[in-house]
C-alpha cells in the first residue's frame, strides 16, 4: 500500500461538502456557511453565491449551468449570475434534507437523502436515491439505501457507486441508457470506516474519504486498499483535479460530529499529488 501526505490548501471553512473540479476551478459547498465557493488551485477563493438553505452536492449541466442541492427545502437550484433559480423540486420524494449529488454529461443526475432528520435527533431510517432527468423531473431510481452519501460514475457510466455511510459500504449498480438502476451489490466493505464523499480516477480506482478515521483511501472492486492520505481530523469529501488531474483535494473538519452544524470554523481543503489522474467531475 502506498502513503500519501497531504498539505493545506485553504482553510477558515465552517463544514465542506461536493466538492468538483471544473474549468480550472474548484467547486465546494459549505453547508453551515451557506456558502457556494469557487477555489483556484493556489487556494484563492470566491463566493459564487449564498445558499440559505444549506448547499451540498453540484453539477454542471451539458451548457455550464452550475447546479447546487439546497438541503433542507429539499430542491437543486440552477446558480445564473449569482442567483438560485428552481431547476427540480424534490419535496414531494425526500422526507428529509438532500444530501450529495452526481451528473453525467447528459445532465441527468442522482441525488441521496438523509432519509429522516439527523440534525433533529431522529431515529435512522432507510433513504431513497433519486435521479433527476435533464428537464428536471424526478423520480426513486433505488431505495432501503442506509444513509446515501457521495455517489460517482464509472465503466463509461454505466456503473454507479454509492456510499452508505451508516452502514461502512459502497454499493454499486449497473446502469442503463436511461438512467434506470440494477444489479445492486457491495462494491467494498469498508470495515470500520464510515464513507463520505467519494470520486473516481481513470483506472476506477475510488478515492474514499471515511469520516470517523479520518483516512482517505483508493479502494478497488471488491475492497483492495491500494493508497492512505491520513489526517488528525475527520474526512469528508474529496475530489481529484488540478491541471493533470493528480491533484486530490481533500476537505477535511477537525471536530467532533457534534460541532458540525455549531459554524466553527475548523474546516479545511487539503491537497495530495497522486499517480492515476482524474478527470474532474464525476461525469460518464
Amino acid at each position: 500500500m502506498k502513503t500519501h501526505q497531504a498539505q493545506l490548501l485553504a482553510d477558515d471553512f465552517a463544514f465542506l461538502e461536493g466538492p468538483r473540479w471544473y474549468r480550472g476551478h474548484l467547486w465546494v459547498s459549505d453547508i453551515t456557511d451557506k456558502k457556494l465557493y469557487r477555489v483556484t488551485s493556489d487556494g484563492k477563493r470566491e463566493v459564487v453565491c449564498d445558499v440559505p438553505n444549506r448547499p451540498s452536492g453540484i453539477g454542471f449541466l451539458p451548457d455550464g449551468s452550475p447546479i447546487v442541492v439546497s438541503m433542507t427545502d429539499r430542491k437543486l437550484k440552477r446558480v445564473i449570475n449569482g442567483d438560485l433559480v428552481r431547476y427540480a423540486d424534490l419535496s414531494s420524494l425526500a422526507p428529509a434534507d438532500l444530501n450529495d449529488l452526481v451528473m453525467d454529461v447528459h445532465g441527468q443526475s442522482y441525488v441521496g437523502n438523509f432519509g429522516y432528520d439527523l440534525f433533529g435527533g431522529a431515529a435512522k431510517s432507510p433513504a431513497d436515491l433519486f435521479v433527476v432527468d435533464p428537464d428536471g423531473t424526478a423520480r426513486v431510481a433505488a431505495s432501503g439505501l442506509d444513509f446515501p452519501n457521495g455517489m460517482v460514475l464509472k465503466d463509461g457510466g454505466r456503473t454507479l457507486v454509492v456510499a452508505e455511510s451508516w452502514s461502512n459500504r459502497l454499493t454499486s449498480f449497473d446502469r442503463d441508457a436511461n438512467g434506470n438502476l440494477s444489479g445492486r451489490r457491495v462494491y467494498a466493505d469498508m470495515g470500520d470506516g464510515q464513507p463520505d464523499g467519494i470520486c473516481v480516477d481513470r483506472e476506477g480506482g475510488i478515492w474514499v474519504p471515511c469520516f470517523n478515521t479520518g483516512e482517505v483511501l483508493r479502494v478497488l472492486d471488491g475492497g483492495a486498499v491500494t493508497d492512505r492520505i491520513s489526517f488528525d481530523g475527520r474526512a469528508v469529501a474529496c475530489q481529484l483535479g488540478g491541471d493533470d488531474g493528480r491533484t486530490l483535494f481533500c476537505c477535511t473538519f477537525d471536530g467532533p460530529p457534534e460541532d458540525l452544524m455549531s459554524g466553527r470554523r475548523v474546516a479545511a481543503i487539503h491537497v495530495s499529488r497522486v499517480d492515476v489522474p482524474g478527470d474532474g467531475c464525476n461525469v460518464a
